[in-house]
C-alpha cells in the first residue's frame, strides 16, 4: 500500500520526521510531497526543502520525495497513490477535515488518514521556526541539526 504525506516543509522540522517515520512502518511505500505553490511564498526554494527532505528521510528505505507543482489529488492518481497522510496537532483538526472533505470531492478514490502529533511536538510550527530563527533563536530542539545548519544560513545572509 502506497500513502503520500504532503506539505510545505518550510522547513522540515521534527514534527514532520516523526510523521514520516511512524508511516513507513505502517505503509509500504510512502511519498513525501513538497508542494509548490505559486500564490504562496517560502523561505527555502522548492529544490532547497528537496534536497533538505531528501537528506532527512534517507534512514528510511521506502520513503521517496518529490515536488509537486499542481493540485495532489492530481499528483496522487498519476502515481497510483490511493492515500493521503496528515499529521494532526490540537487546533488543525476542522482545517485538515475540511482539506479531506475538497480532495475527496475532487477523487472519491483518495482516503485520507489522520495521524496525531507527537505530544513533544505538539507546539513545532514551521512558522514559529522561521520566525524564531530570523531573530537568532535556538531552534535545535524544533528541527534537525542540517535544517537548523540552513536556517542560520538564510538569516545570516
Amino acid at each position: 500500500m502506497k500513502a503520500a504525506f504532503p506539505g510545505s516543509f518550510d522547513p522540515p522540522t521534527l514534527g514532520h520526521l516523526n510523521i514520516i517515520q511512524r508511516s513507513a512502518s505502517i505503509f509500504n511505500e510512502i511519498s513525501v510531497v513538497i508542494a509548490e505553490n505559486s500564490q504562496k511564498s517560502y523561505l527555502f526554494s522548492a529544490e532547497e526543502r528537496l534536497e533538505l527532505v531528501s537528506a532527512l528521510v534517507k534512514p528510511w528505505e521506502n520513503v521517496s520525495v518529490a515536488v509537486c507543482t499542481g493540485l495532489i489529488v492530481d499528483f496522487l492518481k498519476k502515481n497510483s497513490i490511493p492515500v493521503i497522510i496528515r499529521g494532526v496537532r490540537g487546533g488543525d483538526f476542522a482545517y485538515e477535515f475540511e482539506l479531506s472533505m475538497m480532495n475527496r470531492a475532487l477523487n472519491p478514490e483518495i482516503e485520507t488518514i489522520f495521524l496525531t502529533t507527537d505530544p513533544a511536538y505538539l507546539v513545532i510550527r514551521s512558522s514559529a521556526i522561521k520566525e524564531l530563527a530570523s531573530f537568532g533563536g535556538n531552534v535545535s530542539s524544533m528541527v534537525p541539526p542540517e535544517v537548523e545548519a540552513a536556517l542560520k544560513a538564510k538569516f545570516d545572509d
